[in-house]
């Protein structure tokens, strides 16, 4: 029989604690991904349990994650399934369909905003009114921004006729519920994922191989990398940027780029790794990013189902509007399309730059695209690895130094880390940090190895795994997370991304 403090730890794994979410790489997620997996594979020949079945995890795990806010999730299931009815329903009426999308983007961005944005801006009004607006107590639900756009790509994509309005409500709920990618993508689009919902159940040899090697993959950038070198080093150094001198503070903006792409692409990892456990394939969210020759080519790179969003939705019919004006028109697409991305990803002013940043800097690219094709034409280079290996090298150190716009508090303590690196650099103190960080140092270097490493060796790695028979694949997973519990901080390391 257990005794009370055991069925009381028991209950305790199904409640909703705020300082413990259900992450990925928490013992926690394990023991209950397990015991799913076994349920899901004892029923799976029966879509109807597996599906509902999802569901039900799926909405324990987000309960888990942000409480009773999961009834915000199923809001927003209801809400955009009958929109789309609504709108499909609406036939050659121009008028009424247009009403209607209207309506469902302003109630999801109306949702979304409030949550997201409204003490940002009672803040703005303070400034320009001075006036005393008290904040209002807003919890954030986690992952929101992620799940609203997954259902506003939905309704537009109705409107747009791009596809048929989902017939079943249950089958809706798990797109916009499903567990792997609910907190921090990747964004699938409805008609890529509703068809596989619909599907027998089928996971091939190598999405088992390939899922593995993600989850593993995932677990090493987080856990290993990103929790690591940012606990240990570079959390310090942006919390007090003008304690450490500038090659500290340089060593930091390297040490953040690495974190912010190992925290967030290893997310997305073991998001799809999972994926492909249960027989789903999610889209690719993030392709060797720091490899990139230009700005553009970064974002094609870097959060591809964020960035596709952006280009689809809402680039695109800014073109449009635009047309008559060329180029420019072009740039200022751009410029505002970048502004809203920097705003998706937070509400303060270092997110607004940021984006705006990234917007400037690809409106100057577009300008330049032909002047700079001709220079390098006219010195033969225009097909040089020499010129690539260069653009490369600019393009990385051009969106490390926007990371720290990114990654710093606040405007302040961003001057205050480029201040350290250009008027208090001091060389001399690089052993030092060498002899006092030596794993950090390692660490770092080989999280940049590893991704520069060519995609053929990855997919080697990948496809080697999957030609082990089962057990040694699980052997190979069970030493893994053995590997990353070791490394794991004694503080729980939330992804970075859940905080959008």
């Amino acid at each position: 029989m257990f005794s009370n403090i055991d069925l009381e730890k028991l209950l305790s794994l199904f409640k909703y604690i705020p300082d413990d979410p259900l992450l990925f790489s928490t013992a926690e997620f394990l023991f209950f991904f397990f015991a799913f997996l076994v349920f899901y594979a004892a029923f799976s020949k029966s879509r109807n349990f597996r599906v509902y079945l999802i569901i039900v995890f799926s909405l324990f795990f987000y309960y888990k994650a942000a409480g009773l806010y999961f009834l915000l999730l199923v809001f927003s299931s209801v809400f955009n399934f009958y929109a789309g009815k609504s709108i499909q329903s609406s036939g050659e009426s121009y008028l009424k369909k247009k009403m209607l999308l209207i309506a469902s983007v302003a109630v999801n961005i109306g949702v979304l905003f409030y949550f997201k944005y409204t003490n940002f801006f009672i803040d703005i009004v303070n400034h320009i009114k001075s006036s005393a607006i008290t904040p209002l107590d807003i919890f954030l639900p986690v992952g929101i921004s992620f799940f609203t756009f997954k259902a506003l790509s939905y309704v537009i994509d109705v409107y747009l006729e791009k596809m048929e309005a989902e017939k079943s409500f249950r089958d809706f709920l798990l797109y916009v519920s499903f567990f792997p990618n609910i907190l921090a993508g990747p964004i699938d689009r409805a008609p890529e994922f509703l068809p596989q919902v619909k599907q027998d159940l089928q996971i091939p040899e190598i999405y088992i191989g390939r899922g593995i090697f993600l989850i593993i993959s995932g677990l090493f950038k987080k856990v290993v990398i990103a929790d690591y070198i940012g606990v240990n080093f570079v959390d310090r150094i942006f919390e007090m940027p003008t304690r450490y001198t500038g090659v500290e503070n340089l060593l930091a903006v390297y040490g953040y780029a690495l974190k912010v792409y190992c925290d967030f692409s290893g997310y997305s990892d073991i998001a799809i790794g999972i994926a492909l456990l249960m027989g789903f394939k999610l889209m690719e969210n993030f392709n060797s990013p720091y490899q990139a020759s230009s700005i553009a080519e970064f974002w094609r790179r870097w959060h591809i189902s964020l960035s596709s969003w952006f280009l689809d939705y809402l680039f695109r019919p800014l073109q449009m509007k635009f047309r008559s004006l060329r180029t420019l028109g072009n740039a200022s697409a751009l410029i505002v399309t970048f502004l809203i991305c920097g705003l998706w990803h937070g509400a303060s002013y270092t997110f607004v730059l940021w984006g705006a940043v990234h917007g400037l800097m690809m409106a100057i690219a577009l300008f330049t695209k032909k002047p700079r094709q001709k220079f390098y034409e006219k010195l033969g280079i225009s097909n040089s690895k020499v010129l690539h290996a260069f653009q490369v090298f600019i393009t990385f150190h051009l969106i490390a130094v926007t990371w720290v716009l990114f990654g710093a508090a606040n405007f302040s303590a961003a001057m205050d880390m480029f201040s350290q690196i250009f008027s208090y650099f001091k060389g001399g103190v690089f052993p030092q940090f060498v002899q006092a960080y030596p794993v950090v140092l390692a660490l770092i270097i080989t999280g940049y190895i590893l991704h520069f490493v060519p995609k053929s060796v990855e997919l080697k790695v990948s496809e080697l795994i999957t030609r082990t028979p089962l057990p040694a694949k699980a052997f190979i997973l069970a030493v893994a997370i053995w590997v990353v519990a070791q490394a794991k901080s004694a503080d729980l390391q939330p992804f970075i991304y859940f905080q959008f």
